[in-house]
């Protein structure tokens, strides 16, 4: 395995899951991480914590540099899709050339792997499964930010000389099993979340946004990952670019769509009070999309561990509960 790997956003969500399974095995992982939307509650003492801004070129080229990183995980970004369809510059700024200047400070490195955190919003709105052939057809502002870092990934790959990994994410959730990390950022309006923070409730209501798309139901689909299966993922793909010394694209769900609909009614099962309102269509969300992961499975020889979703929602409200 790789001796340094500097993680952009590793006091995130995801990020600081990705931490805790790689410190396991490796103990020169470094963090970057401004903390305008990480926490310091979930930086992992075994990591090294920096404070700092991917935009830094000569910080970052600096940390590189001085700690001989060979490998990056890219996850800094802005990620509020309704957000992102309000403040365009400011989403371009983090997301698109906060990215190329990331690249910019890999020059005359030994950085040889990238795994850039990218989305499913980037194939627009599918009507069933879709896999990496696709041409991307980001229809939000989010999703356009996230193609625009997949091109500026790909095309300096050759030229600083790394290989590279980009994981499309599907809809990530859950909690670890140590529960000591989950999601804390209750302004992205992840529908997991929402169902976590009223289960807590004496008075459980949910919001669903839109019940005329062209679904089974009405509501939005949606392909659902638990953040430990993502994890692994990614550090598979780092063990893979690294070997195998190719690059790879790679959807990262489970390959099954559930409707939102489907969702509340699995929570309503266990929590019977729970209020159902409907709401507005959100900008920027597509209809239905979930992911087909023939090539995940066999490129990886990875196979989900955590693909049952009451688990998913249980490790989610446990988690709630603790924080």
């Amino acid at each position: 395995m790789m001796q340094k790997i500097l993680i952009t956003g590793g006091a995130g969500y995801i990020g600081s899951h990705i931490v805790e399974k790689l410190v396991k095995t490796n103990k020169n992982v470094f963090i970057l991480d401004n903390l305008s939307t990480g926490f310091r509650r979930l930086i992992n003492k075994k990591a090294t914590f920096i404070k700092g801004d991917i935009a830094n070129t000569a910080k970052v080229k600096k940390i590189i540099n001085k700690n001989n990183i060979d490998s990056i995980i890219h996850l800094a970004a802005h990620l509020n899709v309704s957000e992102a369809e309000k403040y365009k510059k400011k989403y371009n700024k983090n997301n698109i050339r906060g990215t190329l200047r990331l690249i910019e400070a890999c020059k005359n490195s030994n950085i040889r792997n990238i795994i850039f955190s990218s989305s499913c919003s980037v194939y627009g709105s599918i009507n069933g499964s879709v896999d990496e052939k696709k041409k991307p057809n980001p229809q939000g502002h989010y999703a356009y930010t996230k193609y625009k870092g997949e091109q500026i990934i790909i095309k300096n790959s050759k030229k600083y000389n790394y290989q590279y990994a980009i994981l499309r994410y599907f809809n990530v959730a859950g909690a670890s099993d140590s529960n000591k990390i989950g999601e804390i950022q209750k302004s992205y309006g992840h529908l997991i979340k929402n169902l976590a923070i009223q289960s807590l409730k004496k008075r459980p209501k949910i919001s669903i946004f839109g019940n005329n798309y062209n679904t089974k139901d009405g509501t939005c689909v949606r392909d659902y990952v638990h953040v430990s299966d993502l994890a692994d993922i990614h550090i598979k793909s780092l063990k893979y670019i690294d070997t195998k010394k190719k690059s790879i694209t790679l959807n990262c769900g489970y390959g099954k769509g559930y409707s939102v609909l489907d969702i509340v009614n699995i929570f309503k099962k266990m929590n019977k009070r729970l209020i159902v309102n409907f709401a507005r269509k959100r900008p920027g969300d597509v209809a239905q999309i979930y992911a087909n992961i023939t090539k995940l499975k066999k490129t990886l020889k990875w196979k989900p561990k955590k693909n049952d979703f009451r688990k998913i929602l249980k490790s989610a409200f446990k988690w709630e509960k603790k924080i």
